[in-house]
């Protein structure tokens, strides 16, 4: 990847750190997107560029905004002079039981889970086909067997995994879309979902029998951007298993 530029939204921390770091060890400059996280971006950022020059920069948006995506898109090319990849991370997570369902939680997880990659990718759309670049939406195995209590979130969920398949056939010859959908890699941080015994439940349904590390949805994330040049319109899970034994 020596010479590109991915995006990269919510990239601050988590996951998505996961995937700056492990793009930007692969060669790639790296556009930190964060919304709230700025201390952190800026604290990835100086981390990157301490190990490569100028290799780094941090843009700030709010997702829900769409004129904010349009602008995103912008500061990313600028950023580099060129744009390779897009890796739509970023994700609201909450329980919306139903009879307890609104419209801002609506808005919410379907703006950030959904409305953001489109209209992200449509904003991209142009920088991507100059390079031949590719975009991975991070997707979520309970788009395929909705969790029990996130209605709106299993749902947009649903609805990334099937864009994602659209826009790989709006985008081809020139730019690949693939999606990768982690399983249990890191519990939530708020501690209001998953007790410990769910936690345990969970694990336990895994195959593997652990939970994954977000170095493995980095990895997956990697090679569809790099290293699959023949792919497009796939959501690979990365689960320990898990879906296939829910």
């Amino acid at each position: 990847m020596q010479g590109q530029a991915v995006l990269v939204t919510g990239a601050a921390r988590r996951i998505g750190a996961a995937i700056a770091r492990t793009l930007h060890a692969a060669g790639a400059n790296v556009v930190v997107h964060c919304h709230r996280s700025i201390a952190p971006a800026r604290e990835l950022a100086a981390e990157l560029n301490a190990s490569r020059g100028g290799s780094c920069t941090v843009v700030q948006a709010d997702l829900l905004d769409l004129d904010a995506l349009t602008r995103l898109a912008a500061e990313a090319r600028a950023a580099f002079g060129r744009l390779d990849g897009l890796v739509n991370n970023a994700s609201s997570f909450h329980a919306t039981p139903l009879g307890e369902i609104d419209e801002r939680a609506w808005k919410e997880l379907m703006g950030t889970n959904l409305r953001a990659p489109l209209f992200l990718a449509q904003a991209a759309a142009s920088a991507l086909r100059e390079t031949r670049g590719a975009i991975v939406n991070v997707v979520d195995i309970h788009a395929e067997r909705p969790l029990k209590d996130f209605v709106v979130y299993s749902v947009a969920k649903a609805g990334l995994a099937a864009l994602t398949r659209s826009l790989a056939l709006e985008f081809a010859p020139d730019v690949r879309v693939n999606g990768v959908a982690p399983g249990a890699i890191l519990w939530p941080e708020d501690g209001k979902h998953f007790a410990p015994d769910e936690q345990k439940r969970i694990t336990a349904q895994t195959p593997l029998g652990r939970l994954g590390d977000p170095a493995d949805v980095a990895g997956a994330v990697k090679y569809l951007l790099a290293d699959a040049p023949f792919v497009t319109g796939q959501v690979i899970a990365v689960d320990g298993g898990r879906s296939i034994n829910l």
